[in-house]
């Protein structure tokens, strides 16, 4: 009977086919189809060739370890922190290191029930399930992902009123590794159930060097010490945008004929791409100077600036803030943003100090 229901349901809601464009593993709007292909060529495949987030990998090493020695799944784990940090690459490095085949998906492109069911009665015991932009999972989704997370277990009622009823359908025991930039917008119940959690922070400078170097041999490209130290200081603390950056420049150097990318080129390339000796991008500036233009250095919300952008509010809280904040552009108030004095010298506008402490 259990059989039944579910073939009926899954002809009802038919699971989506997994596709690139469902992954973590997309292009931003900067980015072309061959830069994506690209992007996943120079991603580590294992935990020792994966660079900075040293405490987040020793913990890792270690659970990985115990685990396989008590040849048992990998209990499930939440992945937190901005875009582009090495989520999606620490759950691919995960299903290597467990010698486990990986589904792919995210939070938006699950939009029914049977889109989830589909994917988890099709996993095999000790597979993984990735799942990107999980706070983005609708209400119904999420609550069907509590038992199949703690019990291995997805009850579906079926029919109506007096005639309703529950369904059990058993899971092989899997691994759930969720991403999220949000974790805050993560119901309770969800985040209750991951048993491990790591939270990536931005890249030292010295740690995006060494990708950057690393990248450049994948690439072909060479590349002189100065040179990947100069687009490691302009890349935000993200090895994403690193990469980036690192192909543009190829394309540079390309043209220019040039056979060694050095601290000049770089910088002129940087320069001419809009970026900024403090990394900053033209989304950063227009942020920061309505601040202090239009506002007088804050405070305002965050809703009042994606409007006066025309930009989303996540794209302004997901990647634009974040690293504000981390570098001290900007700070979080009760009543607001507010630009800090490095964001006014970054301008070369006066900081009023008097002004700025009447605010708080």
């Amino acid at each position: 009977m259990a059989e039944e229901a579910r073939q009926r349901l899954l002809k009802n809601n038919p699971a989506k086919p997994l596709r690139l464009e469902d992954t973590n593993i997309t292009a931003d709007n900067q980015e072309t189809e061959e830069d994506v292909v690209l992007n996943i060529s120079l991603r580590p495949s294992r935990l020792s060739e994966f660079v900075g987030q040293r405490e987040t990998v020793e913990n890792l090493k270690i659970c990985l370890t115990a685990t396989k020695q008590r040849n048992e799944p990998l209990e499930h784990v939440l992945l937190s922190g901005p875009p582009g940090l090495g989520k999606t690459s620490l759950a691919l490095i995960i299903a290597h290191e467990m010698h486990a085949k990986i589904t792919a998906t995210s939070g938006p492109a699950i939009e029914r029930a049977g889109d989830l069911i589909g994917i988890l009665t099709n996993l095999e015991k000790g597979d993984i399930l990735f799942i990107d932009e999980i706070h983005r999972l609708s209400k119904v989704v999420e609550e069907f992902l509590y038992p199949a997370m703690e019990s291995f277990q997805i009850d579906f009622v079926i029919d109506k009123g007096p005639y309703a009823k529950t369904i059990k359908f058993n899971l092989k025991p899997f691994t759930l590794v969720g991403a999220t930039t949000r974790t805050g917008l993560l119901a309770a119940p969800l985040r209750g159930r991951f048993g491990i959690f790591y939270n990536l922070d931005f890249y030292k400078t010295e740690d995006l060097s060494r990708i950057i170097k690393h990248s450049a041999k994948i690439l072909g490209m060479d590349i002189d010490e100065e040179a990947a130290g100069e687009i490691a200081r302009r890349a935000r603390g993200t090895p994403r945008i690193a990469n980036r950056l690192l192909r543009r420049i190829r394309d540079y150097a390309q043209v220019l004929k040039v056979k060694k990318v050095d601290i000049e080129i770089a910088a002129r390339s940087l320069e001419e791409l809009g970026i900024d000796k403090a990394g900053l991008d033209d989304l950063d500036r227009k942020v920061l100077k309505l601040i202090l233009e239009s506002y007088s250095g804050g405070p305002v919300g965050i809703e009042s600036l994606a409007a006066s952008l025309n930009e989303e509010v996540d794209t302004i809280a997901d990647t634009v803030e974040p690293y504000l904040l981390k570098a001290g552009y900007l700070r979080r108030t009760s009543r607001g943003r507010l630009a800090t004095k490095l964001t006014f010298e970054h301008f070369g506008i006066k900081y009023n100090k008097e002004k700025q402490e009447e605010l708080f």
